[in-house]
């Protein structure tokens, strides 16, 4: 990480020249935990951290490849530091998950132990028959899903959203984005708290996953478990106010279920300036569920209307994408199986330049008919593939862990920066 220079905040796409991204190496929290209360962590198993890390080390070795790349343990520690920074985030961290009686033990602890504290959890002190006989281990509950960096904040031009997680068990994420954004140390930008601009109501949710930025003028929004429209209508009301013209915000209802239709990124993300990765049932089929158009011009939505799906209105709003098929075409039940492990969830470095786990292997065959070439992340780290002069390609992560967390490349990154695209 860049010692002096800040960061100045600017997503205008999903697919520009990733600049700058923000990673959370996993860490003992992935294992902090019992088969027990690994549903209350929104996990449906435990993973392996050792094979987790070694998968993970690919997704770093890639990026680092063609990025800066902030770590949120290291920004932490660094915020951690300042004392004055200290105190307000302990301060509000203890007051909302009610432990206020650790509040100076957490001050007196330095830095380094306090952030990894901070995301592995905090044991109960146990003085008490009543913290004795109590069902629960943790004072501070590790956070289980922060690997997954893009869903607790979202960077919308020059905007860095703060999200009002879906389930409280991942709202720490949330305070600490928000005061790492807020320090004025490390990133240059305005900062949205839907926490505060909600007023903390529990009808508003929304997490990065379901926030597709398309252009500088389309947000692409699902609305589902974990984004309600409450929390849309939100979004919509400070997109109309960052500047005039005319803007298009498109919202994609989601199924509840299964879980691995958690967020929109699960169906549908962005390869290229002319293609889309699509979870064919979903994204093209005949639904029940709605995509919506909501127009706005000079800060006021003018109009709201239902349309035929979301790649026939990105047409007419001159982004003619072709769908290339998570799953491949030929069979139903390969699509719906490498959707479930994170088939369509991609993510670009540079427009035609996507990472993607490599057990997917229909939708990789899928790829290469496209003009895609399918290399590993081995090749790109040790320089015996050159992903700055090649063309179109798809850089293949390991998999058999890190897609049991129920995300792919996409969730486990959260852009800062990226490079203006020629559309």
């Amino acid at each position: 990480m860049n010692e002096t220079r800040k960061c100045t905040l600017n997503v205008q796409s999903e697919i520009g020249k990733l600049e700058a991204v923000l990673l959370h190496y996993p860490g003992a929290e992935v294992e902090n935990m019992t088969p027990r209360n690994a549903q209350r962590a929104l996990y449906s198993d435990i993973l392996n951290l050792s094979i987790a890390r070694k998968e993970y080390d690919q997704l770093l070795g890639v990026l680092q490849k063609s990025s800066e790349v902030y770590e949120v343990s290291d920004l932490l520690t660094k915020l951690l530091e300042k004392e004055d920074l200290k105190e307000d985030l302990i301060r509000k961290i203890c007051q909302q998950e009610q432990v206020s009686g650790y509040t100076d033990y957490l001050m007196d602890l330095p830095a380094a132990t306090l952030a990894k504290i901070l995301i592995e959890g905090l044991p109960i002190q146990i003085n008490t028959l009543t913290d004795f006989l109590r069902e629960e281990y943790y004072a501070l509950k590790p956070l289980y899903n922060f690997y997954f960096t893009r869903d607790s904040s979202a960077i919308i031009g020059n905007n860095a959203l703060v999200c009002k997680m879906a389930n409280d068990v991942r709202m720490r994420e949330s305070m600490i984005m928000d005061a790492i954004y807020k320090s004025d140390l490390f990133f240059n930008g305005n900062v949205l708290n839907t926490y505060e601009l909600s007023q903390n109501s529990p009808l508003v949710k929304i997490e990065g996953g379901d926030v597709l930025v398309l252009r500088d003028d389309i947000l692409l929004i699902g609305n589902g478990t974990r984004t309600t429209t409450h929390g849309i209508d939100l979004l919509v009301q400070e997109f109309c106010r960052s500047s005039a013209g005319k803007k298009h915000v498109i919202v994609q209802q989601l199924p509840e279920s299964p879980e691995s239709f958690i967020h929109l990124d699960m169906v549908f993300t962005l390869l290229d300036t002319d293609k889309a990765m699509v979870y064919k049932p979903l994204i093209m089929g005949s639904s029940p569920y709605q995509t919506v158009h909501m127009q706005i011009d000079n800060g006021k939505v003018t109009r709201i209307s239902s349309a035929n799906g979301i790649l026939n209105l990105l047409r007419k709003l001159g982004l003619d994408l072709e769908p290339v098929v998570c799953g491949g075409k030929a069979d139903d039940w390969d699509q719906e199986r490498e959707q479930w492990h994170s088939g369509a969830n991609f993510l670009a470095i540079a427009p035609g330049k996507v990472l993607s786990y490599a057990r997917n292997i229909h939708t990789l065959e899928e790829l290469d008919k496209k003009g895609f070439e399918v290399v590993t992340s081995g090749d790109v780290i040790n320089h015996r593939y050159d992903i700055t002069s090649a063309n179109r390609c798809v850089i293949t992560l390991e998999g058999s862990e890190l897609p049991r967390g129920g995300g792919g490349p996409r969730c486990m990154t959260m852009p800062l920066r990226r490079a203006s695209v020629a559309w």
